[in-house]
This record gives structure tokens, C-alpha cells and sequence, in this order.
């Protein structure tokens, strides 16, 4: 009976011991500078992945980004500067969201102009669209000529009889 009841109580032991309190979902405290590391990374684009953030990316790479901004942090540059850092090393093409200045303009502001060129177009063609149709329905019927007004008569005094 006690060897049975070791056999069950080590296995059990020896499982519960291995959770780590990460494992079993406590939350771990993460450090202002974490949080500043974070909130930079998530910023900028991973150059290996397509549209993922360093924060995001297992990209080896990526980690090495993100211990540099931790680096540089712990340095005393402010997240902008880190930004800045990296725009100049990588160009636009490392920020997640494009800057709005310069080109980029057309990038932001394009979409709503040619949505808005797009609706005045289709408002104009659609309001002389209209005109035309209204006043081809306010003319006089064309004319009827002798020989079609004779059929007509003709016809309707056939279904009289």
C-alpha cells in the first residue's frame, strides 16, 4: 500500500514542481524601461518579416533590435531619439506608420481625393444623366404621318366590328 501510494504521490510531485508561476499564468512585472522598449518596438518594422513590428517578430534580427533600444534607452536617449536612431540607419521604411510629411502626403491624402474626385465625377454625369432624360420627356411625341394615322383608324375600327 505505501509503495503504491509513492508510485502516485512522486510522479504528481515532480509535475507540480516543474510549473513555474509563469506557466501557470501569473503575470510577470515588467520594468518602465521594458514598457519604454515595448512601446518603441512596436513602432518600428522588422526588415526580415513583411508588416510585423520587432516587437512582434522571432526574427533573430529582431531581438537584436530590441536589445539595442533597451541599450539605448538605459543610455538616456528618449524613444524619439531611438527612433530617430533607426530612421537614419534604415530609412522611412523601418517605421511602421509612414511620417506625414513630404511625399507621404500623397500616401495619407490620396485615397480621400480620388474618393472625392470619384464622387464629384459620378455626380455630374448622374445629374446630366437626368436632365437629358427629363427633357426628352417633356418634348411632343413626334409626328405621325398620313399613311400611319390611316392604319391606326383602320385598326381600331376593325375591333369596333
Amino acid at each position: 500500500m505505501k509503495k503504491a501510494l509513492i508510485i502516485l504521490i512522486l510522479p504528481l510531485s515532480l509535475l507540480f514542481s516543474s510549473l513555474t508561476p509563469v506557466a501557470l499564468g501569473a503575470t510577470v512585472e515588467e520594468q518602465p524601461i521594458d514598457l519604454q522598449v515595448r512601446e518603441v518596438a512596436k513602432t518600428l518594422r522588422c526588415t526580415i518579416c513583411q508588416n510585423e513590428s520587432i516587437w512582434e517578430s522571432q526574427a533573430e534580427l529582431a531581438q537584436q533590435m530590441r536589445d539595442l533600444i533597451k541599450e539605448r534607452l538605459l543610455k538616456g536617449e528618449t524613444p524619439d531619439q531611438v527612433r530617430a536612431y533607426f530612421l537614419s540607419r534604415y530609412g522611412d521604411y523601418i517605421l511602421l506608420t509612414p511620417q506625414k510629411s513630404g511625399m507621404n502626403w500623397i500616401l495619407w491624402a490620396g485615397p480621400f481625393v480620388l474618393l472625392a474626385g470619384g464622387g464629384a465625377l459620378l455626380y455630374r454625369t448622374l445629374s446630366r444623366w437626368v436632365a437629358q432624360t427629363a427633357a426628352s420627356k417633356q418634348g411632343d411625341p413626334p409626328p405621325i404621318d398620313d399613311r400611319l394615322r390611316k392604319r391606326i383608324e383602320e385598326e381600331l375600327h376593325s375591333r369596333e366590328d
